[in-house]
């Protein structure tokens, strides 16, 4: 019994040792970093609509790997669309609905966890005013859809929405 104990105790702590090692290599320093949200820029992203905005906490969302920690107002809805990326979505504060094509809808509060594969059709709403983190473990993407599963462009899709898409920064 010892024994077993002693091997899983060895292989959650390679497990451990691997996965810092893993966050490490994503980072570009190697220096701590850490903030609060009152500490944060918050900013419109290209492409998503102007209701919802996001700070990057880590990583470049335009090249690889990031964190960023995003802000919608009550009623934000992204329609139906899909990323490159893995999405990994951590609820702060605030409800949310996350549908995803074939699956069972998702209602998130705070302490909430979706993961949503690449390419996988979905859409995000908060119901309430929302406070999240979006881990993605590619360059971040978007990609609306209609019904039928074609893209449309980011106008034409947040238009059902009411919505507008944010420009690029100037």
């Amino acid at each position: 019994m010892n024994h077993q104990r002693d091997i899983w105790s060895t292989i959650l702590a390679i497990s451990f040792m691997c996965a810092i090692d893993f966050a490490r290599a994503q980072e570009p320093t190697s220096h701590p970093i850490g903030r609060n949200v009152s500490q944060n820029k918050f900013g419109a992203f290209p492409g998503l609509p102007t209701c919802a905005e996001g700070a990057v906490q880590s990583g470049d969302p335009s090249k690889g790997p990031s964190i960023i920690l995003a802000r919608n107002a009550a009623g934000c809805s992204i329609p139906w669309h899909w990323h490159t990326p893995n999405e990994h979505l951590m609820m702060v504060s605030g409800t949310a609905r996350v549908e995803a094509k074939d699956e069972k809808p998702m209602t998130l509060r705070a302490g909430g966890f979706a993961r949503l594969p690449s390419r996988h059709v979905h859409q995000f709403r908060c119901t309430t005013a929302c406070l999240f983190y979006v881990y993605s473990d590619a360059a971040f993407d978007i990609h609306y859809v209609d019904r039928q599963g074609s893209e449309m462009t980011p106008d034409d899709a947040l238009k059902a929405v009411k919505e507008k898409a944010a420009k690029p920064m100037q």
